[in-house]
């Protein structure tokens, strides 16, 4: 008990170390002075926000990427199971990869590999 007490205050402490030290940092910004804060060498100011560079095509290419990610990701331990377990395992992992299959066609019929 008094072990966990004691990494709990450590966890405490360390905390407000971390908030005293950024508020610190953050204690001198207000001296700063508008031309001080242009970015130096940058070419000026943005005229447009970030977010408006990345067309939307690249959701849906992400989401196909996180289809196929998931899916190797869930493969590997997949082959440890089915050993153990059989029948049963290779039906879940059908039913897996059955909706992931629809994810990816449903991809397909949206056009996400016709790059333009």
């Amino acid at each position: 008990m008094i072990e966990l007490l004691g990494l709990a205050a450590i966890g405490v402490i360390a905390v407000a170390a971390g908030l005293a030290l950024q508020w610190l940092a953050r204690a001198d910004d207000h001296r700063v002075s508008e031309p001080q804060k242009v970015p130096f060498l940058g070419g000026g100011s943005p005229q447009v926000h970030a977010w408006q560079r990345y067309h939307v095509r690249y959701y849906s290419m992400t989401l196909l990427f996180i289809a196929f990610e998931m899916e190797m990701m869930f493969m590997y331990p997949w082959a440890v199971v089915y050993v153990a377990e059989g029948i049963k395992a290779l039906v879940e992992m059908g039913m897996f990869l059955t909706i992931l299959s629809i994810g990816i066609l449903y991809g397909w019929r949206e056009g996400i590999f016709r790059w333009q």
